[in-house]
């Protein structure tokens, strides 16, 4: 995205054109810097001319040269109090105002250039407290009091450059900084959060625009017949001081129209500008998003054959019955020829029960799956939707190590058809580039329920991954929608004024009302109108717990379902800790039912972290690929007893929902709650319920399950075992307590030819062979850009025959991945809903010091369980290379068999051949790098 950001020039422009249209839209002239309406006359011509000539960014009065153009380091905290971080309350505060940034804050000499000023009182008194939690990661400093008399000014002042000065007795300037807007727009206009009317509404009567934007001098909205067209008018909207909304009424019903908003306001650092922008809350667009979509989303037209009647699988009634398949909907068919030609890569793919992909979604249905949970399909940035490529790679002579067909997807890397998709644009909108026509507002629309209703008659829930910690641009770039019409208040700022960057890209200020309003909507329309089933958050720990919990109540109020939340809760970047709010991350969602990824058990199985570089994705080996009794070449044996012994307490601590009450008896024989335990200076039991923890081995970030292996195992370990390694991190995930998710094509050995992270890698690296043919590992070497560094180990891998597995090893893991959905969808034992059930039916045996720390036994009872099926249940997890005989003394004449599943026909004859137990003595056999189940009826 950055070489996208720096092709796009966002400077003061100057477009002589546009002048006669200035003076007839009456803003020529604002001296006063008080922005007079459009005319209600306008003709078609003008809105031609203001419409469809004018670029996204016109600077109508650009700051002069030696304005202040420094840091904004103070902050508004409410519409009267400003907070001056480093500086004493000392010396005389001003407030200067200028409505065309002419103030010049020079140190030494007095300000000029002002159109007024204000004097601040020094605040004595503690704030309230809500503002100072709000506040709480502000430093010391002066606290600021604009005088009752001016407040009535605020909303003007608030449509202005403002510059705040420290000056000594004869006015000249020691100190001056910009501020921050966020809390005094919050508390002056916090009557629009109450407003659900955002956006477009369309009746037979008329169509209704409204728009937050309470810092603009005027905005008007322009109409268009469809997306390419000329404008048919330019209309004025009448701004309301109450809430900051700018609204407007024309006539009829303008349902398949398009339109986009003209917004005049004051971008700091660069004058009055004028910005042709799209709406944030647009529904649908045209082409690359340049034009919102009008649209009634009740309208039968927009809606496919029987959506009104299409219901949602009852497969889950508690989060914990959850077991989710991450899926990218161009990954899922565009690899595909049993889809026709012009539906692969879209939504249109999943149309088609009898294509391949299809028939496979349909087996892990049946199987036990649960719901399909898409990377991000709302509106993004990175992907151009009418005209994208395909690299040119000829498929006829792949060279395993080859570094052409990554030079092929580099070079139309920024104009091709794939990106992951976490670069919102518009976050209520469905990506275009998924649609069969993306100039038609209307077909994304359609073709999504499509989707979702496809999905669902096969038994799948739908999930949506959505992105709201951050954008895909600010300020004055094209592609930002929300600061070019309210500048500085979605964007979270850091102590300078600049925006955060802490996510990758431009970070979102969700503690900011009308930001975590405009996510909430968002969510709202998604489950309403779309029947999104769950919803995974990306960098959930970037917003505040207390939006997330509102957002988990009224979805249940609007929809009258339960509607799963899950999130990333990593802690990390500047609200790390709880630095500015009580945050949605692992350690601060207890008690809320939403859930995080754990990466307890995660990185115990995998080995290593995901940040691993260099020798270290090798040496440092996992519970599963071989630390401590199969040792690679660059592995140490030093302490590696000890190691395997941690890594196997810690996968025990997943397998048990990461519960903080659970107690386990640990390899140092000490009986201890999980929450005791050390994981990397966190308690590595951190939930208070199930349902409250995701566990899984692999998703779309990082290598796959399979490539990580490739890493670790020792590189003569036979393909069969690397087919065996894979299913016993995938038991793994299938055994843990809480909700279960998979990685699309895991459970067919899907490799991306050891590419970490392959956002932008294009198709070629992010291929999905649904026939199960080809893994597509060994098919180039990957991107440059996050894995040259390490081409002297990739490559020789690569280039490595033996590794690559032939169809019958991807057969015979989708089989055996298969036999884990049926043996966890068979009995609720592997879906206990609270943290109570699981610490008084899940025993874990085999523990301690005198484990075989290669064999994992995990002990259900079901007595009393409804549904469960069986008595009791034990499942034995063994990664080691050789058979294991693990005895329970306590389980001595008990009556266990092997699980039904495992004595099917299509199950893993190794181990319904070998895999048994002894009553006498309660040894239970185990095959080498295997998991079997036994039950008692």
């Amino acid at each position: 995205m950055e070489s996208q950001r720096r092709a796009v020039a966002v400077g003061p422009v100057s477009h002589s054109h546009l002048r006669g249209a200035l003076r007839a839209l009456n803003v020529g002239g604002l001296g006063d810097g008080t922005a007079q309406p459009l005319r209600a006359d306008s003709t078609v011509a003008l809105a031609r001319e203001v419409c469809d000539q004018a670029p996204f960014q016109e600077v109508l009065r650009p700051v002069s040269g030696d304005s202040y153009r420094g840091d904004a380091r103070a902050v508004w905290l409410t519409k009267q109090w400003m907070k001056w971080p480093g500086v004493d309350g000392a010396g005389f505060f001003r407030l200067y105002h200028s409505a065309h940034g002419r103030i010049v804050a020079l140190p030494k000499v007095p300000v000029t250039g002002a159109d007024g000023k204000i004097l601040v009182d020094v605040f004595s008194s503690k704030v309230r407290a809500d503002i100072a939690a709000r506040f709480k990661y502000l430093g010391d400093g002066a606290i600021l009091s604009l005088p009752d008399i001016e407040l009535a000014r605020l909303p003007e002042l608030l449509r202005q450059q403002l510059v705040l000065v420290k000056e000594d007795g004869i006015g000249n300037v020691l100190d001056a900084t910009a501020v921050q807007l966020a809390g005094a727009l919050d508390d002056r206009y916090a009557s629009a959060v109450r407003k659900d009317d955002l956006g477009v509404s369309v009746s037979a009567g008329d169509t209704r625009f409204r728009l937050w934007a309470p810092t603009a001098r005027q905005v008007a909205v322009c109409v268009y017949e469809t997306g390419a067209s000329t404008a048919l008018q330019v209309a004025p909207m009448r701004w309301d001081a109450e809430s900051g909304i700018w609204s407007h009424e024309l006539p009829g019903d303008l349902s398949g129209k398009y339109y986009s908003y003209v917004v005049d306001v004051y971008a700091p650092g660069i004058g009055l500008v004028r910005n042709r922008v799209t709406d944030p809350y647009s529904v649908s667009l045209t082409t690359d998003s340049k034009r919102s979509y009008i649209a009634n989303l009740h309208s039968p037209n927009l809606k496919p054959p029987g959506w009104d009647g299409d219901q949602v699988p009852a497969k889950v009634q508690a989060q914990t019955d959850m077991v989710i398949y991450e899926l990218h909907v161009r990954d899922f068919s565009i690899n595909d020829p049993s889809v026709p030609a012009a539906h692969q890569g879209k939504y249109t793919a999943f149309n088609y029960p009898g294509s391949v992909g299809m028939k496979h979604l349909k087996a892990l249905s049946d199987a036990g799956m649960t719901d399909v949970q898409l990377l991000p399909v709302f509106d993004f940035a990175t992907v151009p939707e009418g005209r994208c490529l395909s690299p040119v790679i000829d498929t006829r002579n792949v060279v395993a190590a080859s570094e052409a067909q990554q030079a092929a997807v580099m070079a139309v890397k920024d104009r091709d058809c794939f990106n992951w998709g976490y670069d919102p644009l518009h976050y209520t909108a469905p990506e275009g580039s998924y649609a069969t026509n993306a100039a038609d507002g209307a077909r994304r629309i359609i073709e999504f329920r499509q989707m979702v209703a496809a999905l669902h008659r096969m038994g799948l829930r739908v999930g949506m991954d959505v992105v709201y910690n951050h954008t895909s641009a600010s300020g004055q770039h094209e592609k930002s929608v929300l600061d070019r019409i309210v500048p500085g208040y979605y964007q979270r700022l850091n102590a300078s004024g600049a925006v955060e960057k802490s996510t990758c890209c431009e970070n979102t200020g969700t503690e900011n009302l009308m930001m975590a309003k405009l996510m909430v909507d968002s969510v709202l329309t998604w489950a309403r109108e779309y029947k999104i089933d769950s919803f995974r958050f990306d960098l959930m720990g970037h917003q505040p717990r207390a939006v997330m919990d509102e957002l988990k109540g009224r979805l249940k109020a609007a929809t009258g379902r339960d509607i799963q939340l899950i999130g990333e809760g990593w802690n990390f970047g500047e609200v790390a800790d709880g630095a500015r709010f009580l945050q949605a991350s692992q350690l601060s969602l207890n008690g809320s039912g939403i859930a995080t990824f754990s990466d307890r058990g995660r990185d115990a199985v995998r080995g290593g972290g995901a940040a691993d570089k260099g020798d270290d994705m090798i040496k440092r080996q996992g519970y599963i690929n071989g630390l401590g009794y199969d040792r690679n070449s660059l592995a140490s044996t030093e302490g590696a007893a000890v190691e395997l012994l941690r890594a196997a307490d810690m996968v025990r601590v997943g397998l048990a929902g990461s519960l903080r009450v659970y107690p386990l008896k640990t390899y140092r024989d000490e009986v201890t709650l999980l929450h005791k335990i050390d994981y990397a200076g966190q308690p590595a039991g951190y939930v208070s319920e199930p349902a409250e923890v995701v566990n899984y081995v692999e998703n779309h970030d990082n290598q796959t399950l399979f490539d990580i292996n490739v890493y670790k195992l020792p590189v003569a370990t036979s393909r069969e075992d690397r087919a065996r390694v894979q299913i016993l991190g995938l038991a793994i995930t299938a055994f843990s307590q809480g909700v279960a998710y998979f990685h699309a094509g895991g459970e067919m050995l899907r490799s991306k030819s050891l590419d970490r992270n392959s956002f932008d890698s294009g198709d070629w690296f992010n291929r999905i062979d649904w026939s199960g043919r080809d893994n597509y590992f060994a098919t180039g070497a990957p991107l440059k850009a996050d894995n040259g560094d390490d081409y002297n180990l990739i490559k020789p891998l690569l280039n490595n025959p033996a590794i690559k597995p032939t169809s019958t090893e991807i057969a015979w893991t989708r089989n055996a991945f298969l036999d884990l959905l049926r043996i966890r969808a068979s009995t609720p034992l592997f879906r206990l809903r609270a943290a109570s059930e699981i610490s008084t039916r899940l025993t874990f045996h085999n523990t301690g010091s005198r484990q075989i720390p290669t064999v994992l036994a995990g002990h259900l009872n079901g007595v009393g369980l409804s549904g469960s099926r069986f008595r009791e249940l034990i499942y034995l997890i063994n990664v080691d290379k050789v058979p294991r005989e693990v005895r329970i003394d306590v389980l001595a004449g008990k009556s266990f068999k092997l699980h039904p599943v495992h004595t099917s026909s299509a199950a893993d004859k190794r181990v319904t051949r070998e895999a048994r137990f002894e009553s006498s003595s309660g040894t239970f056999h185990v095959p080498s790098r295997s998991a079997a189940v036994f039950v008692v009826p």
